[in-house]
């Protein structure tokens, strides 16, 4: 159940593939292949760093937003149909690999054929874009976390201009929270093309993010794995603690209400199922490498099929709690909102009939107390007589504030400081919630800098002070290379790669680890490794899913993202100073290279270890004439030994076997009904004179 290392020989390599190694009766196979591999200290501090992985920011956001623009709980059905077929099928696969093979992602797929070397290499190079951009958010949160030691929150009001000493228009045309998300915090230009000076505060918080990020993995996961019990912890403590506290707010049974209600013609819309199933695919951390990363360090028996199962419902429940929380908040603020207007419109509506007006449609309600009149009530005056009440008086649609701010950083950073500005204690609620965002964020980051990291390690067989400075330099670089989200449109880059870094390259990542499996490899080959680890056999649907679905599905989703981004067009949202309002722009040219720049470089691994793969091979039989003299190879013979044999407790006599590097693997472990030893030259003879007669 561990990589086999190759033979010295190679005259015998050539013909019998990568290797055979032999190992003395009693030995321990894991300390022979990975004698200096780190370990989990116990089985909870590895669920929570998948956990922590998996469950992260877009649990908060996107999640909520996908739910409320789809359907809502028709939504979540899709999404579980989806996360049961799809999802779940990949994430055992993934967890098998890596804890089969107790490698990174470079080693997983080079050991089942070098040609697939390049699967790897993609995935750490998605995973080191992703860490860019990502690291960038964790350092808004800490901006944020910063400014909430203070009454009032900066945020809760607009600033007087000195000069006119009136409130800043920018911030009177827009909100106080919004304002200072764009022009206090991030600082923002009109657009992607006005680059801007750097950011000093967001430079420094972002220097802040990656040195905590460093410290946390200078030692692998043996300093990770202990942070991660309080970063993977914290954050359910936080949503549980939001979410007794929301369900006390005005508002929030309408907003539970409007998330749930179920729209069930959305299953008809192909983008609904193409957004579901991206959720899904991101959800799990599906490609990054990151899974295999954590489940190479786990012993060799370990049950991933009930970790998987596990892992992928907590992520699921988590979104649900995440949803809750998100909505509750947001039917307080919708309704809020809604009730301002139906003041300012029957205020309206007394200086009308001040002035002397007698319509046969004023309102049957009092309008002198606004306090009394529901939103429903005013509602359903205002949808008869919207006709004659003229366009100052505007409808009070809670749906419709419902549908603001919901979205990405607009839920965090404007929709939900809005709500902890009107809290008592807001300073106190806003420090626990960014310090819960903190924590999100970083268990994510862990694990995305372990998808870089683990493989890298283990492919150059780094160890000690090497795997230190590895660690550091790749922090240091993706500090330098970050300053590109802080200058004053960093915004707008942080975007782009949130959009189209990860989204194409994981897909086209996850689709050849799906074909090396189950096609190149072997589903039903696949199952024996898995059968050995588990010492039960998964049921024979995971063959059928991995085979067809799953890979069906992911080149579905890679069609139906190819298609959107060419007759859409890359957008991306900009703040208009001006206007003090968004707008939806298109990408200039240079920008638009940059993207092509980013999907090229992430998934050129892939044909490229595919190349160099068939290179090499091609070499090997030139340079076996020309040291043997054209002498025929002499090949050895072998003979048959059972799984049992091979496995029993003692670890006693073991052959592992690879193949040559133009085909895939044997097998990634040392399991099947039968196996191969080499033998003895007097049982090789004997061999030979038995196949005569």
């Amino acid at each position: 159940m561990v990589e086999k290392p190759s033979l010295d020989s190679t005259e015998e390599r050539a013909w019998l593939g990568e290797g055979q190694c032999h190992m003395q009766p009693g030995t321990d196979v894991v300390e022979i292949a990975n004698g200096d591999r780190p370990a989990w200290d116990s089985k909870i501090q590895y669920v929570l760093a998948q956990v922590g992985f998996s469950v992260g920011l877009g649990n908060v956001w996107r999640f909520p937003y996908l739910c409320h623009q789809n359907g809502g709980g028709a939504f979540m059905l899709l999404y579980v149909f989806l996360l049961l077929v799809v999802g779940v099928p990949l994430f055992f696969m993934e967890l098998a690999a890596g804890q089969s093979i107790r490698q990174g992602s470079i080693g997983v797929w080079k050991h089942i054929s070098p040609k697939l070397a390049g699967i790897g290499y993609s995935s750490c190079m998605v995973c080191f874009f992703v860490a860019l951009y990502y690291n960038v958010i964790i350092a808004w949160s800490l901006f944020y976390m910063g400014n909430s030691f203070q009454y009032p929150l900066p945020w809760q009001q607009c600033p007087v201009d000195v000069a006119t000493n009136d409130t800043v228009r920018e911030c009177a045309s827009s909100s106080p929270t919004t304002y200072f998300w764009f022009r206090k915090a991030l600082n923002i230009t009109n657009s992607i093309e006005e680059s801007g000076e750097l950011n000093s505060n967001m430079t420094v918080c972002l220097l802040a993010a990656w040195t905590i990020v460093s410290l946390a993995m200078i030692k692998g996961i043996k300093s990770s794995a202990k942070v991660m019990y309080f970063s993977s912890v914290f954050p359910y403590v936080v949503l549980f603690i939001f979410l007794i506290r929301g369900l006390m707010l005005d508002g929030a049974m309408e907003g539970i209400t409007y998330m749930f209600y179920p729209k069930l013609e959305i299953w008809g819309n192909v983008q609904v199922w193409r957004q579901a199933a991206t959720q899904v695919f991101f959800a799990l951390g599906l490609g990054y490498g990151s899974v295999i990363a954590y489940s190479s360090y786990n012993p060799v028996h370990n049950n991933c099929h009930r970790d998987a199962l596990m892992v992928s419902g907590i992520n699921f429940m988590t979104s649900v709690l995440a949803s809750l929380v998100v909505f509750v908040v947001l039917g307080f603020r919708a309704k809020n909102i809604a009730l301002r207007c139906v003041a300012k419109n029957l205020g309206l509506l007394n200086i009308m009939a001040s002035h002397g007006s007698n319509q046969h449609w004023w309102p049957w309600f009092n309008m002198t107390d606004p306090s009394s009149v529901s939103i429903a009530e005013y509602r359903e005056w205002y949808s008869h007589y919207r006709s004659m009440v003229g366009p100052n008086i505007t409808d009070c649609s809670l749906e419709q504030e419902m549908n603001k701010g919901v979205e990405g950083t607009g839920l965090a950073f404007i929709a939900f400081t809005e709500v902890m500005a009107v809290f008592p204690a807001s300073p106190f609620w806003s420090t626990l919630f960014f310090l819960m965002l903190l924590n999100l964020g970083l268990s994510t980051m862990f694990g995305t800098m372990q998808g870089i990291l683990t493989p890298l390690m283990d492919n150059f067989s780094l160890s000690g002070l090497r795997r230190t400075l590895l660690t550091v330099s790749t922090c240091a670089l993706g500090f330098l290379i970050g300053l590109l989200f802080t200058q004053r449109s960093g915004n707008y880059f942080v975007t782009m790669f949130d959009d189209y870094s990860a989204t194409l390259p994981l897909v086209i990542v996850v689709i050849f680890e799906t074909i090396s499996v189950a096609w190149i490899y072997g589903t039903d080959r696949f199952l024996d490794d898995v059968e050995v680890m588990l010492k039960w056999r998964p049921p024979v649907v995971y063959k059928y899913l991995w085979k067809y679905v799953c890979l069906l599905a992911m080149i579905g989703l890679l069609a139906a993202s190819l298609l959107r981004m060419v007759f859409k067009g890359p957008t991306y949202t900009a703040w208009n100073r001006s206007t003090a309002s968004e707008m939806t722009l298109e990408y200039p040219g240079w920008a638009l290279a940059m993207i092509v720049m980013l999907i090229v470089f992430a998934s050129l691994p892939v044909p490229i270890g595919y190349i160099h793969s068939m290179l090499k091979n091609r070499q090997v039989p030139n340079t076996h004439s020309e040291e043997e003299g054209g002498q025929e190879m002499h090949h050895g013979f072998y003979t048959k030994c059972t799984s049992t044999e091979q496995l029993d407790s003692d670890f006693d006599q073991r052959a592992l076997c690879e193949e040559d590097e133009a085909r895939p693997r044997a097998a990634l472990l040392p399991i099947g009904s039968e196996q191969y030893q080499l033998l003895s030259q007097q049982e090789e003879e004997e061999e030979e004179q038995d196949t005569v007669m």
